[in-house]
């Protein structure tokens, strides 16, 4: 590789905030909103169109529930829960009822619900504007640049949010970084009208059978319906495989074989699949689906052991209950290791193998804990981390990686922020349980 100097020059403020968030997904809209429910001047930076991350960009449709494993209370309130109220009364969820896969989405009407939430507590918003580098004022973190239509420019800022999902940021401040034993494969999400009415043993069928005629790599794969629609369903059914999506040409290779292999889908399901003929390709994620990148090294690392056994914890800020869920890295299939100690393993879209991770208690876990520490960079003074970029080993981060338990590290994270400009302190230095009262008092739910 060869190298060029590009030469210094002045660069506008384009704000100057208490708290600046990287990565405008749910994780950071998020914790742009609880920081500036509570009083913090706050700016959003989002390289997307819109706030919402997978869920919009990435057209990923299933929150998963907010009950303890036995549905025998709410674990899970805060954003997520006033969130799926708002989209309620525009009929924009479908309600599965007692299932992990609880609640469907509209996530084009949670576009303009999250836009409407930031709007109307003053979030100064960037969007089409991408994180460039962090900037430094004597020495220390003091805002970052940002590239965008305009050119470039700095937003100053006295506490840093990266929810950036690969750390971008953290990595740049020289935050120490690891990445998994066997990284997650990605998955291009799209919208299929016309083919939820088939039934999915026989959608299963035939891409078992004729996948190696469309060059699609045997596989396991997920759908469901998208909520005032007429038999349009969102669609997860193909990885990518001996990608690491935080390297520029790999994420493009990503973007390009995710597409290629939406379309071998269609075509063997208008070919091979009765009823099929006509089903129509809606939509293609504009991003995507990142499952894991860089994770970084913090205060604590939380473990398998910790999840699985439903270890409290005295800064816990989060709380969930989805399984352990691996996708295999370079075959076909996905492990699923349940707090009740079974398991289940797919190693196709339709073979399943059954079994227990551990013998039968008494008395399983009702749900597990996500630390504040987990997301305090070792050696931060002014910088929070939320998303899949915080610490958990393999297993622990298979479960916390879904929306409705990173949602909640991104309010934890907006809390934090404020509450360390309020206290004059470090982040590494807060109270784990002023944080907890004042989550509490935003509507999360803490146990």
């Amino acid at each position: 590789m060869s190298w060029v100097t590009e030469e210094a020059k002045q660069v506008a403020v384009v704000d100057d905030v208490d708290v600046c968030v990287i990565g405008g997904g749910c994780t950071g809209a998020f914790a742009a909103i609880r920081a500036a429910r509570l009083g913090a001047r706050v700016a959003l930076v989002e390289r997307e169109n819109c706030f919402g991350g997978a869920a919009t960009a990435g057209l990923v449709t299933n929150w998963h529930t907010l009950q303890d494993f036995q549905y025998s209370q709410q674990i899970i309130g805060g954003l997520t829960a006033e969130v799926l109220d708002r989209l309620a009364r525009r009929h924009a969820v479908l309600d599965m009822g007692e299932t992990m896969s609880a609640y469907r989405l509209n996530t084009e009407e949670l576009k303009i619900e999250l836009d409407a939430m930031l709007l109307a507590c003053g979030v100064s918003l960037h969007l089409h504007t991408m994180y460039a580098a962090p900037y430094f004022q004597e020495g220390r973190p003091a805002g970052v640049f940002i590239q965008n239509k305009s050119g470039r420019g700095v937003i100053r800022a006295q506490v840093l949010v990266d929810a950036s999902g690969d750390g971008d940021l953290c990595r740049d401040l020289g935050f120490s970084h690891y990445t998994g034993q066997h990284l997650q494969p990605p998955t291009m999400c799209c919208k299929i009208q016309g083919l939820g009415s088939i039934p999915r043993q026989e959608f299963v069928e035939a891409m078992q059978t004729y996948a190696a005629e469309y060059d699609l790599p045997e596989d396991w794969g997920w759908s469901g319906p998208i909520p005032g629609t007429d038999d349009v369903f969102f669609h997860a059914e193909n990885h990518i495989f001996n990608v690491d999506c935080s390297k520029a040409e790999d994420l493009t290779k990503a973007e390009i074989e995710g597409r290629r292999l939406v379309r071998g889908m269609v075509d063997l399901c208008r070919d091979k699949l009765r009823g099929a003929e006509g089903i129509t390709l809606l939509s293609l994620a504009s991003t995507v689906g990142i499952r894991e990148t860089k994770r970084f090294h913090a205060q604590y690392r939380l473990t398998t052991d910790d999840v699985l056994h439903g270890k409290p914890f005295p800064d816990a800020i989060a709380n969930g209950t989805y399984p352990v869920d691996i996708h295999h890295s370079d075959t076909a299939g996905i492990t699923f290791r349940y707090l009740d100690g079974t398991e289940r393993v797919f190693h196709n879209r339709r073979d399943v193998v059954p079994g227990r991770w551990r013998e039968v208690w008494e008395e399983d876990p009702a749900f597990y804990q996500v630390p504040f520490r987990s997301l305090v960079p070792k050696n931060s003074e002014n910088v929070l981390m939320c998303g899949r970029i915080l610490d958990a080993d393999d297993g622990a981060f298979g479960a916390v990686r879904v929306m409705v338990n990173l949602n909640q590290t991104g309010e934890a994270a907006g809390t934090a922020a404020y509450l360390a400009l309020q206290n004059g302190q470090p982040v590494s230095a807060l109270d784990p349980a002023e944080l907890r009262r004042t989550l509490a008092d935003g509507g999360s739910i803490i146990l």
